[in-house]
């Protein structure tokens, strides 16, 4: 038979497993190398993660340009994009994002700066600035698609919807994520928060970059 004494540790050990567990419900693994640079690369990971994502999407759209100048070199028909695609537009579409890379650099440097204010500022200046691309591209299209001008039509129109359809829509999402969270990552993360609106607007100057390439070689040429 067991008496009070032998229950008591059994109880107490039951309580201590019972407060462990709710003290370990609260702990948060701590991402190391959010804010500071890591040792052995310079750079925190963020950065290094969004540089290995990029040497990514150099890949992808260095095989779509390789794949556009095969197919015009090797097409004596192949149509002059000045001829059949809307220049005024895509130079309106151009300065847009110029525009739109300048806010981004504004946005950061307030945060880095302690200005949050200025910072949501121009993170949504540089999320409507992403949607002016977007409205003035679907202004396109549906000029295309309403004189039967497919991706289907042939290679030129169907490079012509891949290269320009796919290099933008991503960096909004993240934008606007950044901007609806601002007040509350600011206050907690200062700093990790500003890294990220790093990361992302280097992106975002990829996809600038990508356009200045797409608009001479799809456009003028």
């Amino acid at each position: 038979m067991m008496d009070g004494h032998a229950l008591t540790p059994a109880h107490g050990g039951h309580d201590a497993d019972a407060a462990h567990g709710a003290h370990g419900a609260h702990d948060e693994i701590e991402i190391p190398y959010t804010v500071h640079a890591r040792p052995d690369t310079g750079v925190y990971n963020g950065k290094l993660g969004i540089w290995l994502f990029l040497a990514s999407e150099v890949m992808l759209f260095g095989a779509l340009f390789s794949t556009l100048i095969l197919l015009r070199t090797s097409d004596p028909n192949w149509p002059h994009g000045w001829q059949i695609l809307n220049v005024p537009l895509a130079t309106l579409n151009t300065f847009v994002l110029i525009g739109s890379s300048v806010t981004v650099i504004l946005a950061w440097a307030n945060l880095r700066l302690g200005d949050v204010k200025k910072g949501k500022l121009f993170l949504l200046l540089t999320l409507l600035c992403g949607f002016g691309f977007l409205i003035i591209k679907a202004i396109e299209y549906t000029t295309k698609f309403s004189h039967h001008q497919y991706p289907s039509t042939n290679n030129f129109f169907g490079t012509y919807y891949v290269m320009t359809g796919l290099h933008v829509v991503g960096g909004m999402v993240v934008f606007a994520y950044l901007l609806l969270t601002a007040d509350k990552w600011y206050a907690a993360k200062r700093d990790q928060f500003t890294n990220r609106v790093e990361v992302t607007g280097l992106y975002w100057h990829f996809v600038d970059l990508v356009w200045i390439f797409l608009f001479p070689i799809l456009y003028l040429l």
